[in-house]
């Protein structure tokens, strides 16, 4: 259920970066409102919420189709574990580029 939640919030957030695209169109006094918008912490925050679902939704994918091919049937937990770990450091790496400048 997971991969079908982070697969859908995926499309609905390419639609909503299609939308707010066209906004270039609409002149730079349009962009440059979205730019202040999307500056602000909670913009931000969602951008984290993203990283974490991209990265969530493609190791999961990863580690499916491992499993899929046949390989390593015997530590699916193991390997939901490990996927999980590293989107999560990169998750957290990813917080504080976003949100502190910093690496």
């Amino acid at each position: 259920m997971g991969m079908r939640f982070s697969g859908i919030a995926l499309v609905v957030y390419l639609f909503l970066h299609l939308y707010l695209l066209k906004q270039l169109a609409d002149g730079p006094a349009a962009w440059d409102a979205f730019v202040t918008l999307a500056k602000t912490p909670a913009f931000l925050l969602l951008d984290v919420v993203l990283i974490a679902g991209i990265l969530g939704h493609g190791l999961n994918g990863l580690r499916l189709a491992h499993i899929g091919f046949g390989f390593q049937i015997s530590l699916q937990r193991v390997l939901l574990m490990l996927v999980a770990a590293v989107a999560a450091v990169f998750t957290v790496i990813a917080a504080v580029v976003i949100l502190f400048g910093m690496v």
